[in-house]
């Protein structure tokens, strides 16, 4: 039997993200990814996810920080990180909002 070469931790983790966001890419439809992450993450995962693009939605239409907080159940530090990302000038989220709502304030 031939012995497998060890990866180092940070390596194997690096291949590991590289593969699951190729996985990602390969899903096709709404309902195959529903069924993945269904699959790969938690209920509290899920939820966690979904209160994320929430609160950014909210924050892309400047509903207020507080308000946001208070709606969702949050800390304002969980949306401070949010409000970071869409700073950013060439920040994903920020763009894919942006074409979302199409509106004035596109970037």
């Amino acid at each position: 039997m031939a012995k497998r070469k060890t990866e180092k931790p940070d390596a194997a983790l690096e291949n590991s993200y590289n593969e699951l966001l190729e996985l990602f890419t390969e899903v096709e439809s709404t309902d195959d990814m529903k069924a993945l992450f269904e699959d790969m993450f938690s209920d509290a995962e899920i939820k966690d996810f979904t209160i994320r693009w929430k609160l950014m939605n909210d924050l892309y239409m400047h509903v207020p920080q507080r308000t946001i907080a208070k709606n969702l159940r949050i800390s304002l530090c969980r949306i401070t990180r949010g409000s970071k990302m869409l700073k950013k000038k060439n920040g994903y989220v920020k763009s894919r909002l942006s074409a979302r709502y199409d509106d004035h304030l596109h970037i």
